[in-house]
């Protein structure tokens, strides 16, 4: 009898675990390749693998059917994958996005004061022109930047944003 070899309810809860932790290892491993450290990314890696292997071998057991297997590792994948990107999108941190704009200067002051009741740190400059003025907004949040850009959607200006970068 080999060390996987099980009756097929236990076999069938071991390789459903095994799947799940499997899936949620690869998907983390996938995110920290692209963003992290090369010793985090290193990690995580050989972690990965490590459990892959095992993995494999429960996939190559015969204790459920081929279709079975194909069905758990599915699904495992749509559950899996979607907690882990969900908890990573809970987790991301808001960061600093500046908008910086052209719009009519008649508009300004009524922006100026929907910028201030929204809270949205802003500045502006005339540019020489005596139709123009350069908006910069600070967005701080995403209900700060959804309220920006329909301001100067509405106002129909020409923008753009960038992301603010750590120091």
């Amino acid at each position: 009898m080999n060390w996987f070899e099980f009756e097929l309810s236990t076999f069938l809860w071991v390789f459903i675990a095994l799947n799940v932790i499997n899936v949620i290892i690869q998907t983390v491993k996938s995110i920290v390749t692209i963003n992290g450290s090369k010793w985090s990314a290193s990690i995580i890696n050989a972690v990965a693998y490590g459990i892959y292997t095992i993995v494999v071998v429960f996939m190559n057991a015969d204790g459920l059917g081929l279709f079975w297997k194909a069905v758990i590792i599915g699904l495992t994948n749509l559950v899996g994958v979607f907690v882990v990107k969900l908890i990573e999108e809970k987790s991301r941190k808001d960061k600093l996005w500046k908008v910086e704009a052209t719009i009519d200067s008649y508009l300004i002051l009524d922006l100026h004061r929907i910028l201030n009741e929204g809270g949205v740190p802003h500045s502006w400059l005339d540019i020489g022109t005596t139709d123009r003025v350069l908006l910069n907004c600070y967005c701080n949040t995403k209900a700060d930047s959804e309220l920006v850009k329909e301001l100067l959607d509405s106002a129909d200006a020409k923008y753009f944003v960038s992301e603010s970068k750590v120091l």
